[in-house]
């Protein structure tokens, strides 16, 4: 039986998508190299239609930041994978309109291309489009970045790369620092192995956020297929490659995320780090060297390895990624625990607590013990005044913990939440800035003012950034660049441990200092992964039912709010209008709350869920009050607040997730 008449009896028997049967069709019409041909012949042969409807259904969603997906299908054909490397990387990308290969990336640089050229063809003196791109360590990745280097100058533009795999903050900054147009990273993040991704970028250092996004999601879209073919030769003869110097740069702006260098000569912290096969060692190593940390590396981890083969996923923020090193570290007497992800964004951590063991951290404390220390020691330094301030600001997403709002509220500054993403809170720092070279006038320039006092003039005519955090082990210390950076936040967080270490604490019994001041907060979260085309329906059944009924309780506890982003209009601290987004904010009626949203990144629901339990002591002006009493109280206060909230928690968590699952069915 010919191909197209297999395609159209699977359609009919309800095998194959329509959709599916729709690009498949175009895709075997077009001219592709002969592997990818005989790969789509042989999986209809095999009749691999779950495989090709997953491969097939859609294109690959070119989103707000740019897309993400597997690069290795789940089932794969013979030509696809060929010789396999020293790695484990196949020969080829596998071929689908909805995976990340050769053609869904190229197509993605024509569309990126063509506005970023529009763009500028309607400024003053119209520059040729700038592009930076960085890569990770994943399968394919250093293909894709000179594949896609290679295609931007094709199209006349000017590519810069580096020389190797870099972290996704060092590609922000050199944007920034570069004066490109614009910028892309090939990652996937912390994704499985199968993925890789394309995120880009804007001329701030920024991901792209409105009015950019949808211009350039609308000429991603308007690519046929048939454009590509021409780009998909590499020639690199006109793409520059970055030197040493790129480097020493983007360090000596994370180096600033240091407030005070002078702590890690009060006492010696000894830390063990791991880049979990990533890019992390390339810039987080030398941070902490330079600053004076004694640094010990996981030796099984160190080595670039798109396998990730010592970990079931490498993300710092599951306790099985950090468990070389925490062995490491227990074995060693080591005070700190660091972990990057493989495009070293993000920076998950384990302390050593009183007792002597390592105990892990969550984003969500991290970033509640960063926040507190950072506002502390600014106003310490004198950079923002002793009592606090409505011009200093930090910008957390709405599903990070609540804690640093009232850290925020504490100390006297301004908070700000946004939606999730970092772009958002980059977006915020636009705004901070832009509003200040207003204020300045022509001929300020924003990026050679010495950052003292820049955070002087922010404050007098705009909002300094002091700090931004989202509970998923992102945190950003100053405006240098524009998206999170976990080689900065080792940095941070080494800072903090020796704090902590000189005054004889562990950085516990630190949190346990804020938690008597501000209450117990303790968070949760509830991953549903859903893949393929069936888990994007399922998913978006769980979205759509929330909004059409909202859940009225959990057990016995009642829901006493439903805020729908999508819906209704929300401003944030500086009185601007919130984008919509499906994502939904519920308030219960003992206080607790949790907000809903599907993944950006990857195919799954998420459900964040934040605890809340006053201290319950004694009123000191009651009568009879021991003060002396006071402090073994609020001992017992917080352990009855952190048992009364983890059981909470842990019977909501399975309400909700019972109900998800449900709703997911339909």
């Amino acid at each position: 039986m010919p191909t197209t008449e297999k395609i159209s009896s699977a359609v009919k028997a309800g095998k194959l998508m329509a959709s599916a049967a729709d690009n498949l069709n175009v895709w075997l019409k077009a001219v592709l190299p002969a592997w990818a041909q005989q790969s789509l012949i042989e999986l209809i042969e095999r009749g691999e239609w779950a495989e090709l409807n997953d491969r097939f259904y859609r294109y690959l969603e070119f989103g707000t930041g740019g897309m993400r997906g597997r690069t290795i299908g789940q089932v794969t054909a013979k030509a696809e994978t060929g010789a396999l490397s020293s790695t484990g990387s196949p020969e080829h990308a596998n071929i689908g309109c909805n995976l990340l290969n050769e053609f869904t990336l190229s197509r993605a640089v024509i569309g990126l291309h063509r506005y970023i050229a529009k763009y500028l063809a309607g400024q003053k003196n119209p520059a040729k489009p700038k592009i930076v791109i960085a890569h990770d360590v994943r399968h394919f990745s250093r293909h894709f970045c000179e594949l896609a280097a290679s295609t931007w100058t094709r199209l006349g533009g000017e590519a810069v790369i580096f020389d190797g795999p870099r972290s996704t903050p060092q590609l922000s900054f050199s944007v920034r620092h570069l004066k490109a147009h614009t910028g892309v990273v090939i990652t996937a993040s912390h994704n499985p192995p199968h993925d890789n991704g394309f995120k880009a970028y804007f001329a701030d250092g920024a991901q792209i956020i409105p009015p950019h996004d949808q211009g350039i999601i609308a000429e991603v879209d308007a690519v046929p297929l048939s454009a590509v073919q021409e780009f998909l030769t590499k020639d690199l003869s006109q793409v520059v490659t970055l030197g040493r110097k790129a480097d020493d740069d983007y360090l000596a702006a994370a180096a600033q995320a240091l407030l005070d260098p002078a702590v890690f000569k009060k006492t010696k912290l000894r830390v063990v780090f791991t880049n979990i096969h990533g890019v992390g060692g390339i810039s987080s190593v030398p941070l902490l060297l330079h600053a004076g940390v004694a640094v010990k590396e996981v030796p099984e981890q160190t080595a670039f390895d798109a396998r990730f083969p010592t970990v079931k996923s490498p993300n710092p923020e599951n306790t099985e990624a950090l468990a070389l090193a925490v062995a490491l570290a227990e074995k060693g007497g080591h005070d700190l625990v660091m972990a990057t992800d493989p495009d070293g964004d993000r920076m998950g951590a384990a302390v050593r607590n009183k007792a002597g063991k390592m105990e892990l951290l969550t984003g969500n404390q991290v970033g509640a013990l960063l926040a507190d220390y950072r506002i502390t020691k600014y106003k310490e330094l004198g950079w923002i005044p002793a009592g606090g301030t409505q011009s200093a600001a930090i910008v957390k997403t709405f599903v990070t913990t609540p804690l640093q709002d009232a850290i925020g509220r504490g100390h006297g500054v301004k908070v700000i939440n946004t939606l999730t993403g970092f772009k958002w809170i980059a977006g915020k720092m636009r705004g901070y800035e832009e509003k200040l070279v207003r204020a300045m006038g022509p001929g300020f320039d924003y990026d050679a003012t010495p950052f003292r006092q820049r955070a002087a003039l922010l404050q007098k005519h705009s909002t300094f950034y002091l700090f931004g955090t989202e509970e998923s082990y992102g945190y950003l210390p100053n405006d240098l660049l524009r998206d999170k950076d976990g080689n900065a936040a080792c940095l941070m967080f080494a800072e903090v441990a020796a704090w902590v270490k000189s005054r004889g604490l562990t950085v516990p019994e630190y949190l346990d200092e804020i938690y008597l001041k501000y209450g117990f907060f303790l968070e949760g979260v509830i991953n549903i992964y859903y893949e393929g085309a069936s888990g994007t329906a399922k998913i978006k059944r769980i979205l759509d039912t929330y909004r059409s009924a909202p859940p009225q309780a959990f057990g016995d506890i009642k829901v006493v709010k439903f805020q729908d982003f999508g819906r209704e209009k929300f401003h944030d601290a500086d009185g601007e209008l919130i984008p919509a987004q499906d994502l939904y904010l519920v308030t219960l009626a003992n206080g607790y709350s949790f907000a809903a949203r599907g993944s950006g990144t990857e195919p799954k629901m998420k459900f964040y869920l934040f605890a809340q339990e006053p201290l319950k002591v004694a009123d000191p002006s009651s009568p009879g009050f021991d003060a002396a009493s006071l402090p073994t109280q609020k001992a017992d206060a917080l352990l009855a607040a952190k048992a009364k909230a983890k059981a909470t928690l842990d019977a909501l968590k399975a309400l909700m997730e019972a109900d998800a699952r449900r709703r997911a069915e339909g």
